[in-house]
């Protein structure tokens, strides 16, 4: 935990008051609420007056000690600064995503806005991750979703299953007629927001800019594995996908098919061979 001290920059004042929620080897994400200082108004009797905003998601690129420290900056400052441009890239070009919130590329921290709602993976069959299915035993609510599903799950959003992976298919389309590439195309880093019920591309930490037909057909070739793996009995719901991709795409989409069944050779093959 980061210790406090006054002279300490305000982005870790922040992540020191934020609350963990994972960590892995590359990256932390925290739960923080940003609070902005009013000048009108009643002060607090320090001189300002504190409104507290929404909550906000924090990724937290922290230092890697096995590289040298230039290195590591440099790296650091490139990544945060790629994830932020992409997300701006999807935004202007209408891709539901987190809208951003603050960067700050020399402490490694990118602020985004907090998605409240649940992400394909835990929406769909099979895809509930171990920490979920332990919070709901304790929650006496496993009976339920064993009873009724995880069609049930998506139908509390107001969605249907096929409507979903037309949303899924649609917001691809849309990010990749804005030629980004997400890079780790997943149902976890899809989430289905509670308020709107909209789907949000998020974790664009892998993303990069090509208008090459191979990076799109592979990007869907990762979302076509994941699925795969993840889900039973997925060959319909990526069908959907696909089929709301390719009227989305309209002309673009000819060319990327036929690259997409090259990148399924490929993969097959290195199957056989192991």
């Amino acid at each position: 935990m980061l210790s406090s001290s006054s002279s300490k920059p305000s982005t870790q004042q922040l992540l020191q008051s934020a609350d963990l929620i994972s960590q892995g080897a590359e990256a932390a994400i925290y739960k923080a609420y940003l609070r902005q200082v009013s000048t009108s108004g009643l002060s607090t009797g320090h001189g300002a007056v504190l409104e507290a905003l929404d909550p906000v998601l924090l990724k937290y690129r922290f230092h890697k000690h096995y590289r040298h420290p230039s290195l590591d900056a440099s790296l650091t400052r490139q990544r945060i600064a790629g994830e932020a441009r992409a997300l701006m890239r999807c935004m202007r070009s209408g891709v539901t995503v987190p809208g951003i919130r603050m960067v700050d590329v020399n402490e490694g921290v990118l602020g985004i806005e907090w998605i409240d709602g649940k992400s394909v993976r835990q929406l769909l069959p099979g895809g509930a991750e171990l920490e979920d299915i332990s919070e709901l035993e304790e929650a006496g609510e496993m009976d339920e979703i064993h009873e009724n599903g995880a069609a049930d799950q998506i139908a509390d959003y107001g969605v249907s299953r096929d409507a979903l992976m037309d949303m899924i298919g649609v917001e691809i389309a849309k990010m990749h007629l804005a030629d980004i590439i997400h890079g780790d195309l997943t149902t976890s880093n899809m989430m289905l927001r509670k308020q709107t019920n909209d789907l949000v591309l998020i974790d664009f930490g892998l993303a990069y800019h090509s208008t090459l037909v191979e990076d799109k057909a592979v990007d869907l070739y990762v979302l076509e594995r994941a699925f795969a793996s993840t889900h039973p009995d997925s060959e319909p719901l990526f069908a959907g996908v696909l089929s709301a991709y390719e009227k989305r795409m309209r002309k673009h989409w000819l060319p990327i098919k036929k690259r997409l069944d090259d990148v399924r050779l490929r993969g097959r093959k290195r199957s056989m061979v192991g």
